[in-house]
This record gives C-alpha cells, structure tokens and sequence, in this order.
C-alpha cells in the first residue's frame, strides 16, 4: 500500500512544500485535523459488524445460549445457511428478527 500525503488527502489540491514556503500554525493546525479526521474513519470502519456471522458470534450478540439459538432456527424465526459444519447467519436477518 502506498501511503503519501496525496493519497491520504486528496481533498487538498496542493501538497508540494517547496523550500522557500514558511509552515505557519494555521497549516499546521489544518493538517493536524485531516490527520484526525482520517484516523478516525480508518477506525471507525474496522468495527463494523461483518455481513455474515457464525452461531458463536450471534450468541455473544444477543446474549443467548445455544439452546435458544438452536430454537430460533428450528421456528424459522432466524434464518440460516449452513455451509459444511458451520452455520451462518446474515446480520440483516438478525436485526429484522429484533425489529419485530
């Protein structure tokens, strides 16, 4: 991955510093911001719940055991894709089960 200021911010047109350009506060103070704002998206998206999730994850989500998990499954009220031995369920599935 290259990582340079342009690809960075690609919102600011000029990122070339020649050597006879003074840095004031207010440069630095702007740059100090996109640093910030870019973090924090680059976070935030790392905790973004994934698509498809498995039996163990959604216990741990709904706080339930796998009895009534299994209960759920069995009353069509969760539904599922089983894919070899391990069971699969869609987070938007999830979240229209507790809309209901």
């Amino acid at each position: 991955m290259n990582l340079n200021a342009k690809t960075l911010f690609p919102e600011v047109d000029n990122l070339e510093l020649l050597n006879h350009q003074l840095i004031t506060k207010k440069d630095l103070l702007n740059f100090s911001n996109l640093l910030f704002e870019t973090i924090k998206e680059a976070t935030s998206t790392k905790t973004q719940i994934p698509q498809w999730l498995k039996s163990s994850e959604v216990r741990k989500l709904l706080k339930i055991s796998p009895g009534t998990l299994q209960n759920l499954r069995i009353n069509g009220t969760l539904q599922f894709n089983r894919i070899g031995g391990i069971i699969y369920y869609k987070y938007d599935d999830i979240s229209k089960m507790l809309d209901k």
